[in-house]
């Protein structure tokens, strides 16, 4: 086979997993062979359109079928795959779709409008996934696909020719697009499969969007590559995914801390079998304790991990066996990755000593899209990325994860990296969500604040917040000022998007 990258493994799957279920959607199965069909006849579409090998298909839309079928449609040509973030404003989903030069946007009946909103000016095709055509003269993939073969074409693909375009959230500035090759990704998910134990039994509940790295990489991708069943949601209700985790034997899930905390929480939650529950892995913030125990009653406990979206998105993980024993680590790095921590001045660092986290590895990226100035300050000594987090190795390896670069705060010529902060904070009985931020200080230069979410009905002051970080943290890093909102403004990953907090409190 020509093709050695993404697009060929539902042609390699077919047999292996003949007659197997590859995913669920909405109490509908379809088979590995169904699969191959679906993706075969889009690619056909596609090629019949114009995309060629190079070229760039858009996916605007929820967890969905057509969402897997065009990313192995579009990657069997050769081309690009570029999706998108639902959550994107119009003007954003413009900017990407110009910056990368999309040419088919395929997207949701409900992401309709932003769809034509996002493409207005531009010559790219739309074609709705699904529903009822929003205009009469809107083209569906039904039709589109009504009359194309269900062969496979086996177009040359190497394992450094790109699959696809990421744009990254975008908490600073604009949004860059990583260019993940077909090898950062099939790399990234044989370390998920080595790292986790993932196995061709895997039932996996997709409730985290497909278009971000986490979901994407090290949950779709692997289960598909060990011919696993995904159970793919559009959003997320916890009564629902409790109620799929019990109905498909669910046995591994992906989620932020508010997830697991909703889940925790439901009314169903004690009556519902979790038995065929093994892995749970999270993402995004610290995981409140009381999440933590709540799993931990039912004989469930977490994978943490740390990754980025240039590192197809695993960088370092957890083994369960070390989470009591290397608590508050991000783990080891995975399988085939290599990381190390440099000053500022890029010069190694000692032992425990926090400096900058940087990863080399096959799933690392070489590039972001059409900025080839951002690609070359990505990198240090060739190829090492650099992440922009802070933190440490100790002396058998496990990173600790300190901060942002950006993030961290210069109290009175002291470093004060907020995560510490909030990690303490989090130990606080009702505390849901916390955002340590620096705010600038006549006196200090800056000095941390910190905005909280808190349980219904519970009430949290400065005072108390104080009372508890005093003797838990050193005196500068207790923060001057408190303020209690209703909910975190929040990346698609889960990340708190903390520049939105300095613009709303500090200006």
């Amino acid at each position: 086979m020509q093709n050695q990258g993404l697009g060929s493994w539902a042609a390699r799957r077919r047999i292996k997993s003949a007659g197997a279920t590859a995913f669920i959607f909405d109490d509908v199965a379809t088979t590995y062979d169904e699969l191959f069909d679906q993706s075969n006849q889009l690619a056909h579409a596609l090629r019949d359109s114009g995309v060629r090998a190079g070229d760039r298909v858009g996916y605007l839309g929820e967890n969905h079928p057509s969402f897997i079928v065009t990313f192995l449609a579009s990657t069997q040509l050769g081309a690009l795959f570029v999706p998108l973030n639902t959550r994107l404003a119009p003007a954003e989903v413009a900017y990407a779709l110009e910056n990368s030069g999309v040419s088919v946007l395929i997207h949701s009946a409900a992401l309709a409008p932003l769809a034509v909103q996002g493409s207005a000016g531009t010559s790219l095709r739309l074609i709705q996934a699904d529903g009822i055509p929003h205009e009469p003269s809107a083209t569906t993939l039904a039709e589109f696909t009504a009359d194309a073969p269900t062969t496979f074409m086996d177009t040359p693909v190497t394992h450094d020719d790109p699959a696809l375009i990421l744009y990254t959230s975008g908490t600073t500035g604009r949004p860059k697009g990583a260019v993940l090759s077909h090898g950062n990704l099939i790399w990234n998910a044989l370390n998920a499969i080595v790292d986790s134990d993932i196995s061709s039994r895997e039932v996996s509940l997709m409730v985290s969007p497909l278009f971000h790295a986490a979901a994407l990489g090290m949950g779709l991708l692997p289960v598909l590559m060990k011919g696993g069943t995904l159970v793919l949601e559009a959003g997320f209700d916890a009564g629902r995914a409790l109620m799929l985790i019990e109905k498909h034997g669910v046995t591994m899930m992906s989620g932020v801390p508010t997830t697991f905390q909703l889940i925790a929480e439901h009314p169903d939650w004690d009556s519902t079998d979790l038995s065929s529950m093994e892995r749970l892995t999270c993402g995004g913030s610290a995981i409140p304790a009381r999440v933590l125990e709540a799993f931990e009653k039912r004989g469930l406990a977490f994978t943490l991990g740390y990754g980025l979206t240039e590192t197809a998105p695993g960088a370092s993980i957890m083994p369960p066996r070390f989470s009591q024993s290397k608590a508050g680590s991000s783990g080891l790095p995975h399988f085939f990755v290599a990381m190390r921590i440099r000053s500022e001045e890029g010069a190694e660092v000692a032992v425990g000593e926090v400096g900058e986290i940087q990863v080399r590895g096959p799933n690392v990226i070489r590039e972001y899209w059409n900025n080839s100035e951002a690609s070359r300050e990505a990198f240090a000594d060739g190829d090492w990325f650099k992440t922009g987090d802070m933190g440490y190795l100790d002396d058998e390896g496990f990173v600790f994860i300190a901060d942002r670069l950006k993030d961290m705060i210069i109290s009175g010529g002291e470093n004060i990296y907020p995560a510490e902060i909030e990690h303490v904070i989090y130990e606080l009985p009702g505390v849901t969500a916390a955002a340590v931020v620096g705010a600038p200080d006549e006196k200090w230069g800056e000095v941390p604040w910190v905005i909280l979410t808190v349980a219904d009905g519970i009430t949290i002051t400065l005072d108390d917040l104080r009372a508890h970080l005093t003797d838990r943290v050193a005196r500068y890093k207790i923060p001057k000022n408190l303020f209690v909102i209703d909910e975190m403004p929040r990346t698609a990953s889960g990340k708190i998007r903390k520049g939105d907090l300095r613009q709303r409190f500090i200006g």
